[in-house]
């Protein structure tokens, strides 16, 4: 089902030693009434739908406990979108959609998974430094792959959200990945272990990430 990224280990490290321009931004996930008639006019009524129901469930879930905003946005957007790849949904080698986008076209890869539960996560009051978007390597799919990570304690086992799998495991469990590094909204690590990892920067170091919060803060369509 998913692609075979022969080269994205090499992109990814090339991308670690190139540092980027500085954006320190407040991403935001409020949606306007002009927003929505946006996605409605370019991609549908069901698209404007997704996206109202995302707002719901972010006013609706902010009281919950972490383990239950977990499975609720897990499953929302396991649910809601399907996977499609870069080169088909974008026509570009990778592209990181926003959450927005990944919702308003209703398809994206694995990255873009990870990425709209982090931001969605957050937005519902989970600490970032109990998050972080993790590169692996997938055994059984021999190929690079991307989840969100989970930490209750800086020194617990991280559970994984994964596009792959309904259930959230706990990284002891998912013996099929291999992480390779990590980041959040502030840093960035290598992660030779199943620990946290060595940290060995900030996340600006990562181009893509950079350009993805900016296209947020522009609510780019």
């Amino acid at each position: 089902m998913l692609r075979h990224k022969r080269l994205i280990f090499k992109k990814s490290m090339a991308v670690l030693l190139c540092w980027s321009y500085t954006l320190v931004v407040a991403a935001t996930l409020e949606i306007s009434d002009e927003l929505l008639r946006q996605i409605h006019s370019k991609y549908g009524e069901e698209a404007q739908q997704r996206v109202i129901e995302w707002q719901k469930l972010m006013q609706t879930a902010k009281d919950l406990p972490d383990q239950e905003k977990l499975q609720r946005v897990n499953e929302f957007f396991n649910k809601n979108v399907m996977f499609v790849d870069d080169s088909i949904h974008w026509k570009v080698e990778d592209y990181w959609a926003t959450p927005i986008e990944f919702l308003a076209t209703g398809a994206g890869d694995c990255e873009d998974y990870a990425i709209a539960k982090y931001f969605t996560l957050e937005e519902l009051g989970i600490d970032e430094d109990k998050m972080r978007i993790t590169y692996v390597k997938a055994y059984k799919l021999n190929q690079a792959h991307m989840v969100l990570t989970y930490f209750a304690t800086p020194r617990s086992v991280p559970l994984v959200l994964d596009n792959l799998i309904s259930t959230i495991e706990p990284a002891t469990k998912r013996t099929d990945l291999l992480p390779v590094y990590s980041f959040n909204g502030s840093n960035l690590w290598l992660a030779k272990a199943r620990g946290a990892g060595k940290r060995v920067g900030g996340s600006e170091r990562l181009s893509l990430w950079t350009d993805l919060k900016q296209r947020m803060l522009d609510n780019a369509l």
